[in-house]
């Protein structure tokens, strides 16, 4: 046996970026889980490609992923990263005996909860979500989209009784927010305390009225 088959297998968190408007989100949980000391297996819809573009300007594209995904997150320290085109029902995450820890699917289109609800498995991320329920690991789908018609609803009521985690895209003031940043990194804090890796994204309530304004 190769010295590299003796190696513990590395067992990331699946992130995968819907068409969804709120690209930061996903960007603030990408940098966060990389400063925890977590890996990431990185999966961008179609759809993001155009979202990333409009809501940054930057491109994001297979052939130069790791120069767009480091200009996107504001880091070069990509050595936690595994991307994962959408189209490749091969890669790792497609199956459930890749040792992945979970996945978060942030942001969530709608489309991206039907799919999923229904397993359609369109693309790599509707499959890798539906491996994740299957395998009984983990998986949060912070949504975005509003207002929410009655089909929705019922597509995230079946993902909740599966053991998914629907987590609003609904930021929080009284942590003291009230920069754009904050109240993303706000989010991206409730999307990783719900899979339990530590972080330091924002003022927990401490049980005292008008905590949030004071100054840390």
């Amino acid at each position: 046996m190769s010295s590299d088959q003796q190696q513990t297998p590395r067992r990331p968190w699946v992130v995968g970026v819907s068409g969804a408007s709120g690209t930061p989100y996903a960007a603030a949980v990408i940098r966060a889980l990389l400063t925890a000391g977590e890996t990431v297996d990185l999966v961008v819809s179609r759809a993001a490609r155009l979202t990333i573009l409009d809501e940054t300007g930057i491109s994001f594209r297979d052939a130069h992923w790791r120069a767009d995904l480091a200009e996107w997150l504001g880091t070069g320290q990509l050595d936690g990263v595994r991307y994962w085109a959408a189209g490749d029902f091969a890669a790792g995450p497609s199956s459930g005996s890749y040792p992945a820890k979970g996945m978060l699917v942030v942001p969530a289109t709608t489309g991206a909860v039907a799919g999923i609800a229904l397993g359609l498995s369109k693309d790599l991320l509707q499959r890798a979500a539906s491996v994740t329920l299957k395998e009984r690991r983990p998986l949060v789908l912070c949504l975005r989209e509003t207002p929410l018609n009655g089909v929705t609803l019922k597509h995230l009521v079946e993902l909740d009784a599966q053991g998914a985690v629907v987590l609003p895209a609904a930021p929080g003031f009284y942590a003291g927010g009230s920069t754009a940043r904050e109240l993303v990194d706000f989010v991206a804090g409730r999307v990783l305390d719900a899979v339990g890796v530590p972080h330091t994204l924002y003022r927990r309530w401490a049980g005292e009225l008008g905590d949030g304004g004071k100054v840390a």
